[in-house]
């Protein structure tokens, strides 16, 4: 059974989302999963709603979510990743498939997120070992 992923990918900070994605494909083409669906989204805010449609359309079996939020000068990466996650999990729970989070951050410098890249393959890993759990 081949598992098919959706990538729901944040352009905000794109430089570092682009190799997250690039990452996070390699490693499901490795485990033997195929990302068969993508959207595009400003930024981690915006996933929740491209996630909801994504599974509303039912041709995927997980959705991992590549995304990058950088500390700025007020608290609201952390209020971004906080709600972004939240809605996220209550996706995962509505139409019962994983929803994986790949969004690093928050309280993190640029530096930080550039070493923490393979946040996209460990939520490819996941997304890939739930479906073949929970089937």
């Amino acid at each position: 059974m081949t598992v098919k992923l959706g990538f729901v990918v944040a352009e905000f900070n794109r430089d570092l989302t682009y190799m997250m994605e690039i990452e996070g494909e390699e490693h499901a083409k490795f485990l033997g999963a195929e990302v068969t669906e993508r959207i595009y989204v400003p930024g981690a805010y915006d996933m929740p709603l491209a996630i909801k449609k994504m599974l509303k359309e039912n041709k995927v079996d997980a959705v991992v979510t590549i995304g990058c939020v950088i500390e700025g000068a007020t608290q609201h990466d952390e209020i971004v990743v906080q709600h972004a996650a939240r809605k996220i999990i209550d996706l995962s729970l509505e139409f019962d498939k994983p929803v994986t989070l790949g969004i690093s951050g928050p309280r993190m410098t640029r530096l930080e997120a550039t070493e923490r890249i393979d946040y996209a393959k460990r939520a490819v890993e996941s997304a890939i070992k739930l479906v073949k759990r929970l089937k």
